[in-house]
């Protein structure tokens, strides 16, 4: 099941993975190499209705992504930001911190607002083609883990 969110950050093409509670999408508009969001499954619009089972899934999950961007990127630092501005469904967004770039595909992905917050408005439109490969490369990364 998805919901408005996460279909605006491209679900079912770009999900990474699923737990009970959680969906992890690589987001289209790549701040950093790796830029996720974590949606919330339940019918949430405040981080204060999400149940008991999906605040003990989080840490699960949270810990998953971690790994799996730690191998994929190799950051510096990770941000989980909850700015629910927009997008009505509860949910964060991961943004993979490092200094300087990376590259995928031959595409560089900077890290633009390094070291001080990210620069949301700042991202890598990867295109298609390359979005579905980093896509694949996650969802290697975290079966391999065993996330």
């Amino acid at each position: 099941m998805s919901n408005a969110t996460m279909r605006k950050f491209g679900h079912p093409r770009t999900v990474v993975a699923e737990t009970a509670h959680w969906t992890v999408l690589t987001r289209p508009q790549q701040v950093t190499l790796g830029a996720l969001v974590l949606a919330c499954r339940e019918p949430a619009t405040a981080f204060g209705q999400v149940g008991p089972a999906a605040f003990a899934d989080l840490r699960v999950v949270v810990a998953g992504v971690e790994a799996m961007l730690k191998g994929f990127v190799a950051y510096d630092k990770i941000n989980h930001l909850m700015l629910m501005m927009v997008d009505p469904d509860v949910h964060f967004h991961v943004i993979p911190r490092y200094e300087g770039t990376r590259r995928f595909q031959g595409l560089e992905f900077p890290d633009a607002g390094w070291p001080g917050p990210p620069a949301l408005g700042v991202a890598v439109e990867p295109g298609a083609a390359v979005l579905e490969r980093i896509v694949a490369a996650l969802r290697a990364r975290w079966t391999s883990a065993g996330a």
